[in-house]
């Protein structure tokens, strides 16, 4: 959500005026026309490291339309009690930038979520439907696909040893197609901060933890687009802004671009984001007169993990992790986002003079055998292991990894969802779940822990197989 001020200028020749007589200016001097290079050294001055950065990236810069059709409720009529769900489509935009010339490209995932159909609009003017290649919503990243050849790459450099102050540029197409032209925008400032933390609100699951803080002015309808250094290389992807208008007021924020890179290519390769654990849970430590925390305590162990493994006990305080300072738990959660599986993470444990050293692994979850079940969706079966990674209320159940859209809307069942019984059957296992619905016919009572909470769902069956 994001843009600014217009700044084809800085990777396209601008056309001499029909009309090219000199004009008069200070002390006699004459400008040269509009479109043709000065000599003097504040001509020169003028082609500045933002001017080339931007020239470099720019042209790999698009725009992200997309349509949705989404439920609303209405009534017809001011006395009626009972609103009808209707269906409306409506339309929205945000940018997206090339990582390889045969069309692949990096959003975010707010941008494309729900989408029906994707159009992307290249600088030049060119429109391409795309392709959802995958789509993260804890970290708000997205990957589309075009089918093209030799198309404009942004320079993708890193985020890591950003300086505050140094110069950035968001770059991003805020206005969409309301623009005559398709080509981006341009707005310049400064890196404000890094590993910033945003807290979400109770409806959002996307998680910013760790994000760039930049002052470029970043609008809706920059989401998706490009945080640029002085260098022309790609730094982050623009995400969000604080905001009490709406419009940007110096607090925007993007996405590490390492982070971004690292979930683009795992959905890529598995199609999902390949997550790492340590084993145990923390909160954060008692604050003190001013609100202010020091480190985290360990409050929970998993079984066969490497934290049981380890000489980590219960109670623990842990004060860094990777020369990095736990001030908060949200510094804690940041360090687990961009954990890779067989990363070595060593913490500092107070009142210890040697560091605790642990090796990550796979997420239970991630490594756990599937069961495919009404044929659109995937369950694993409940383990301590898996019931200490979601924090799980029950000891048994199946746990919903994967679900179809389709079979979502139909059903009201989520990613995430714990199927604890079935009619008056309790599941143990995702096998057990997974036949039990198979054979299901007529009305289904499905019960299920959801956030913490036991719901039921009651589905209709159409006989045997659902």
């Amino acid at each position: 959500m994001d843009g600014a001020p217009d700044s084809e200028a800085a990777y396209e020749t601008v056309a001499a005026p029909l009309i090219s007589q000199p004009s008069a200016g200070a002390l006699g001097q004459t400008t040269p026309p509009r479109g043709q290079a000065r000599s003097d050294p504040v001509s020169g001055s003028r082609n500045n490291a933002i001017v080339e950065a931007a020239a470099r990236v720019a042209p790999a810069v698009v725009s992200v339309n997309v349509i949705r059709t989404e439920q609303v409720q209405t009534r017809a009529s001011f006395f009626d009690p009972f609103p009808m769900p209707r269906t409306r489509r409506s339309r929205g935009l945000g940018s997206g930038f090339l990582i390889s010339a045969d069309g692949v490209i990096l959003t975010n995932d707010h941008v494309v979520r729900d989408a029906e159909r994707i159009m992307v609009t290249l600088p030049d003017g060119r429109d391409f439907e795309a392709e959802l290649l995958g789509a993260d919503q804890l970290t708000d990243v997205a990957v589309l696909k075009i089918q093209g050849t030799d198309l404009p790459v942004a320079p993708v450099g890193t985020s890591e040893g950003l300086l505050i102050g140094e110069w950035s540029l968001a770059i991003g197409n805020p206005f969409g197609n309301l623009f005559s032209n398709s080509e981006p925008s341009v707005t310049a400032g400064v890196i404000s901060g890094t590993g910033r933390h945003i807290i979400p609100d109770d409806e959002d699951r996307v998680v910013y933890l760790g994000m760039i803080q930049t002052d470029a002015s970043i609008n809706p309808g920059n989401s998706g687009g490009p945080l640029v250094n002085s260098l022309g290389e790609v730094i982050g992807v623009n995400s969000s802004i604080f905001s009490r208008s709406g419009g940007s007021e110096g607090l925007g924020f993007a996405i590490p671009i390492d982070r971004a890179i690292r979930v683009a290519n795992d959905l890529m390769t598995s199609g999902e984001v390949k997550r790492a654990w340590l084993g145990f849970e923390v909160d954060a430590s008692e604050h003190d007169i001013w609100g202010r925390t020091h480190g985290v305590a360990v409050t929970s162990i998993s079984p066969s993990s490497p934290a049981a493994r380890s000489e980590i006990s219960l109670g623990a305080r842990i004060v860094t992790a990777n020369g990095r300072a736990l001030r908060t738990l949200l510094d804690f959660e940041s360090l687990m986002l961009d954990l890779e599986e067989g990363e070595s993470v060593s913490l500092v444990i107070e009142g210890r003079e040697d560091p605790v050293t642990l090796i990550s692994e796979a997420l239970p979850s991630v490594s756990a055998d599937r069961v495919t079940a009404l044929e659109q969706m995937e369950l694993i079966t409940v383990t301590p292991e898996i019931r200490a990674e979601r924090t799980l209320s029950y000891e048994t159940g199946a746990l919903i990894l994967k679900i179809e859209r389709d079979l979502e809307t139909r059903t009201g069942l989520r990613a995430g969802d714990v199927i604890l019984q079935i009619n008056r059957r309790r599941v143990e296992s995702a096998e057990q779940a997974a036949a039990v619905l198979r054979r299901a016919s007529g009305s289904v009572a499905i019960y299920l822990e959801r956030n913490g909470e036991v719901i039921v769902r009651r589905l209709l069956f159409r006989g045997t197989g659902g």
